[in-house]
């Protein structure tokens, strides 16, 4: 999982799979998109004015589950 965040345009997008190819978007609310691939597996997660819905100040993981 990777975490992009784009400044100019304050969006957080969250990519769970790096090698699958979104192929259908989705907004299931304002500003908040779901990325899907051709089998319909969500691959992100994008959501708009960011700073605005979390505080990006600090980003934590808590570590793997296993």
């Amino acid at each position: 999982m990777k975490l992009n965040y784009y400044s100019d345009t304050d969006s957080l997008y969250i990519d769970l799979d790096e090698n699958r190819a979104s192929v259908e978007t989705r907004e299931i609310e304002a500003g908040v998109l779901l990325d899907f691939d051709a089998d319909g597996k969500l691959v992100g997660i994008d959501i708009d004015h960011a700073s605005k819905v979390a505080n990006l100040a600090r980003i934590e993981s808590a570590g793997i589950i296993k």
